[in-house]
């Protein structure tokens, strides 16, 4: 009876291994369940830090910044597959991004009002000339 007890006691991760036997498969859902401890972790966390516990408790209030904890709960979020951005205007377009034929558009306006030069330099030593070969600055001295 005692040998019954100890082969029903398994784990979770013993469970685990005996439902699933291909060990990417372990991986891929152990993965699952620690990204899903770091969201309600994070999760928690976050919610501590905008909400005050009744007095009656006897938890003194924390202090903290939420910022890094919030990039944790996003970043998290991010691979399942969750995106947090914010949607403007009527055509659900986001807010924070631009689009590629908006880009080439600002690129032109910029290139027609205040025309640049690119210099690319390829490899060492750089020589500064002008056309003629002479330097671009002729040093003077005083005497």
């Amino acid at each position: 009876m005692a040998e019954e007890i100890k082969k029903d006691t398994k784990g979770p991760l013993g469970k685990l291994k005996e439902k699933v036997e291909d060990s990417e498969e372990q991986l891929a859902i152990l993965s699952t369940f620690v990204r899903l401890g770091i969201l309600i972790w994070s999760g928690g966390i976050l919610t501590l830090a905008y909400i005050k516990l009744p007095p009656a408790l006897g938890i003194p209030e924390q202090k903290l910044d939420p910022t890094f904890i919030a990039s944790v709960f996003t970043g998290v979020l991010a691979t399942f597959g969750v995106q947090t951005a914010k949607k403007n205007g009527a055509n659900g377009a986001s807010g924070g991004g631009i689009s590629k034929a908006d880009l080439e558009k600002l690129i032109a306006a910029a290139a027609q009002t205040a025309p640049a030069q690119t210099i690319r330099v390829e490899q060492a030593p750089i020589q500064f000339s002008t056309k003629d070969g002479e330097p671009p600055v002729k040093p003077t001295t005083k005497g």
